[in-house]
């Protein structure tokens, strides 16, 4: 609280210190920045010299860089659904994306971290691909956010068939504009959001579509990367820019406003790279979107806030999207309760220093037949052998025999060692069929009736 004599220095100072002290004084906004289908290695900092992503890498340079990065499913809808509640998707059945003609959704029953940050007294925005439900009582207006602008599926980056602005209509409508790039177009809706929201603590929430196919961008980013080493990659190149140049503004308007400080920010992707080599880059990691192995399910996770968190930290112990929800709310001074029964935990002890203790004793994956599950610097797998297959063969994809590897020693996921270590195999398998009997069945599938929510019996 702001004494007389502190108030009247403050205001003296000149009204940009006047502002930075009032932000101080608030709960800290929260912005996640999630990527759509992103390559390990497809940000310069990971090492990419075709993929230019100066404001990404400086979300590390200004935070904590989290290595061991993990998202709860190999695909798009899963993690989202894993990230909007803190919990394992797979255990309110939102194992796939949707299905043609079958109802589909954030299960109803589930709490979102915007319904939760909302009581806190947030003002609270979804921006970009939605992709939990195109019926209106699954949209972001009725899960906790007082405003959403983007497409509630899959996209294209012009002319999106189903966009909503709901400060218009709560329809979803095509954009008829030859003009409007989505990316472009997201990135100013989130500088007016915080400029409209800069005395009071809001939560956003930008999904970016990008850097999922198809690969569109305006020519003169094109132009900027005709030297790429093939045509798609250069197109990947134009894309990943775009968005990088978008959380580029929204950087800036959090340090014109001098909120900066006062912000939580996370950046991740919502799974792996499809297609390795051909469209995007996983580099070190096996695997890609929609499998199990390291390639689908560990990607890019930075977080900054500066002066609470140290800056150019790196971060080695495993993470996963589940844990954003617990954080933002520690950070906004709320406190989780047990009935919530959330998987995610509080990363802020962890990425200060508090404490040594690693967030996860366990992380889990359930993908279909697909599976995983890694404890300490072990992981069993089991997980697709070919190449990315369409969605509606993800629940009988064919899937190759148990893998044991430790990732300490071989985070590419090449050696083996199943048959050296029996007994490391027959205890990872039981925690894993443990908890797989904790979840229940898929609520529906990329193809056929839903099976829904019957719980698996022991």
């Amino acid at each position: 609280m702001l004494t007389r004599r502190s108030l009247l220095a403050t205001l003296a100072a000149g009204p940009f210190a006047a502002a930075q002290q009032n932000a101080q004084q608030r709960k800290p906004n929260i912005v996640v920045l999630l990527g759509d289908d992103m390559g390990y290695h497809d940000i310069s900092l990971h090492g990419s010299t075709e993929m230019q992503t100066p404001h990404i890498d400086s979300i590390a340079k200004n935070g904590v860089r989290c290595t061991n990065g993990y998202v709860s499913g190999p695909y798009c809808s899963p993690t989202r659904a894993g990230f909007m509640t803190g919990r394992y998707q797979t255990r309110f059945g939102h194992e796939f994306n949707e299905g043609p003609g079958r109802t589909f959704g954030l299960a109803l029953t589930e709490t979102t971290i915007a319904q939760r940050l909302k009581d806190l007294g947030y003002a609270t925005y979804a921006v970009g691909k939605w992709h939990l439900g195109r019926d209106p009582e699954y949209r972001p207006m009725r899960r906790g956010f007082d405003e959403f602008f983007g497409t509630v599926a899959n996209t294209s980056y012009y002319h999106p068939p189903q966009f909503v602005d709901s400060r218009v209509s709560p329809d979803a409508k095509r954009v008829e504009d030859p003009a409007f790039y989505t990316t472009r177009e997201y990135a100013k809706r989130c500088t007016e959001i915080i400029e409209a929201n800069k005395n009071r603590p809001f939560f956003l929430y930008m999904a970016w579509n990008a850097v999922h196919a198809p690969s569109e961008a305006p020519q003169e980013t094109l132009d900027r990367f005709k030297n790429a080493s093939t045509k798609l990659r250069g197109e990947q190149a134009a894309i990943t820019a775009e968005m990088d140049d978008g959380i580029g503004k929204i950087l800036a308007k959090l340090r014109e406003l001098k909120l900066e400080e006062n912000t939580l920010i996370f950046f991740l992707s919502d799974n792996g790279g499809p297609q390795p080599g051909v469209r995007t880059d996983n580099t070190p990691f096996k695997g890609y979107k929609s499998s199990t192995w390291e390639g689908g399910v560990r990607v890019p996770f930075l977080v900054q806030w500066k002066g609470k968190l140290p800056a150019g930290k790196v971060y080695d112990q495993p993470v996963i999207q589940l844990d954003i929800q617990p954080t933002a709310l520690a950070a906004a001074g709320g406190k989780v309760k047990k009935e919530w029964k959330l998987d995610g935990v509080d990363l802020l002890p962890h990425l200060t220093g508090k404490t040594s203790a690693p967030p996860h004793e366990t992380l889990y994956w359930r993908f279909g037949p697909q599976w995983a599950i890694r404890k300490g610097d072990w992981k069993l797998v089991q997980a697709s052998e070919t190449k990315l297959l369409p969605p509606v063969a993800l629940p009988k994809i064919p899937v190759g025999p148990v893998h044991l590897y430790n990732l300490a020693k071989d985070q590419s996921e090449t050696n083996d060692l199943s048959e050296q270590h029996p007994e490391k195999v027959k205890e990872l398998r039981a925690a894993w069929e443990a908890w797989n009997r904790e979840l229940v069945e898929p609520a529906w599938l990329p193809t056929g009736p839903a099976a829904g929510q019957k719980k698996k019996k022991a």
